[in-house]
């Protein structure tokens, strides 16, 4: 037997437990269970196992401790279970990632979904590692391809730089994050789907990311009937998987959709324990579980590689002040929106440049670069300012010299936003700088001039826009 198939069938022996400690179950109410005699061994958020005749055993956590009982929140409605039941006490909660999950589709609990069978690793993990220590973190590193070029230039993206993409429902977040798992600069990727819909979980791993994503790809995925334990669960695993390949040295792209329904299974758990509502309806606990999952993420310390993150958040009617974006807009380090009303013109990724920031500018870019983002943006904000008047045809040309650069260069640059990009974030900038020149604006400390000549033939005749269509 080959030495890494012996060590991985070591480690599932190792895991193997031939004794537990056995409680019973004394009170069952609603969908929580009270049992007796496991006061003095459990641990708050220990896993427990309810052995069931002719189905599963019935798996759930420790939601409370008092000395008379144990409360047991279970992953499945407790249908058919009777007093004085065995409960089965396991250890803490903990995952073992192993290299041979690349390419693979698993459960929170670190089991294939793929229908292939899966191998722990040899070293366990916490579900709740804490992050590397803040004072031995490196800065934010290089800037980072991405096969797009509105986050080529406009909206860089660098190592370990942690980012929010906030967006409602069906409006392309979930294309996105597809498109930038295939062709963004990483070793490693790994997508955590929380609470995603069970039909859409194949059609994401073989049509949106593609047999070329998967192949550096590790996806941990809790579809939306699973219990909120999992669901919350599924956020940490993915983070213990990134940060088992940070750990070797890789450079992780962790991708996660989305981190509102994180906060809603952890909403539901914690008002199961007797926790208050507080932020419209969260409890006051929800910023902290929301913060300490986005440190983990960022750049390593040592030796250590760096994980590079995109959070997802659902915003019902892009209300940004909703209590998790409004949280988790507070510790990231840039956010991008996309806007449903850019999705029904047609245009995708539906980005809305002018209420998104990348906090990594202005060092991710040149003096020169830095100077183009600046001028791209004045002409779009110009434009949007004034957008109403000029549809409906109050504005005389000539009135305004910057507005009427804006009218000129607003096709095209509305055009950038979707283009992809093949060759590097360098030909993005030298479109960027071909599109201001064509339309008559140059920057004006600086100017566009030599990075547009620079310009073959061919980077001159334009780019394709991107065809990403929306997926939730």
């Amino acid at each position: 037997m080959p030495k890494p198939a012996l060590a991985a069938l070591q480690a599932e022996i190792a895991a193997l437990c031939p004794q537990h400690a056995v409680g019973r179950v004394a009170a069952i109410d609603g969908n929580l269970l009270r049992l007796t005699g496991l006061s003095d061994k459990a641990r708050l958020g220990d896993l427990l196992r309810l052995p069931r005749k002719g189905a599963p055993p019935l798996w759930g956590e420790v939601l409370t401790l008092t000395a008379e009982y144990v409360t047991m929140l279970p992953e499945e409605p407790p249908t058919g279970i009777s007093l004085a039941q065995r409960v089965l006490l396991e250890r803490a909660g903990e995952i073992a990632p192993d290299d041979g999950w690349i390419g693979r589709i698993i459960d929170p609990s670190g089991q294939a979904l793929d229908g292939r069978p899966i191998m722990r690793g040899l070293v366990p993990r916490s579900y709740l590692a804490p992050p590397p220590a803040p004072a031995g973190r490196r800065a934010l590193g290089k800037r980072i391809e991405t096969g797009m070029a509105v986050f080529n230039t406009l909206l860089p993206i660098v190592r370990g730089q942690r980012v929010g993409l906030f967006a409602g429902s069906g409006v392309g977040k979930s294309s996105l994050l597809g498109h930038l798992g295939r062709h963004m600069q990483a070793d490693v990727v790994v997508f955590a789907l929380i609470g995603e819909r069970g039909r859409e979980l194949r059609e994401f791993t073989e049509t949106v990311l593609g047999p070329e994503g998967m192949r550096r790809s590790v996806v941990v995925a809790a579809t939306s009937d699973r219990s909120p334990l999992v669901r919350r669960r599924c956020a940490w695993t993915a983070m213990t998987v990134a940060e088992h390949f940070r750990d070797q040295g890789a450079h992780v792209l962790l991708l996660a959709d989305s981190v509102t329904r994180f906060a809603e299974a952890h909403r539901e758990i914690a008002i199961a324990a007797g926790e208050l509502p507080a932020l419209r309806g969260y409890p006051a606990s929800t910023a902290h579980q929301i913060m300490s999952l986005a440190e983990r993420a960022g750049p390593g310390a040592g030796g250590t590689g760096d994980i590079t993150a995109l959070f997802s958040v659902l915003v019902a009617g892009s209300d940004m002040d909703e209590p998790v974006a409004d949280i988790l807009r507070g510790v990231l380090d840039g956010h991008v929106v996309l806007d449903r009303s850019i999705a029904e013109r047609g245009r995708y990724p539906a980005i809305d440049l002018l209420r998104s920031v990348s906090r990594s500018l202005p060092r991710a870019a040149t003096e020169e670069e830095n100077t183009l983002i600046r001028r791209a943006r004045s002409l779009l904000g110009a434009y949007a300012r004034s957008e109403t008047m000029i549809r409906a045809g109050l504005y005389a040309e000539g009135s305004d010299p910057e507005l009427d650069m804006a009218m000129r260069v607003q096709a095209e640059l509305d055009a950038f936003l979707a283009e992809t990009e093949t060759v590097s974030a360098k030909n993005s900038f030298d479109r960027l700088a071909l599109i201001l020149r064509r339309a008559g604006a140059p920057a004006r400390s600086g100017d566009a001039r030599p990075m547009a000549e620079s310009l073959g033939p061919k980077a001159a005749a334009g780019r394709g826009v991107a065809a990403i269509a929306p997926a939730g």
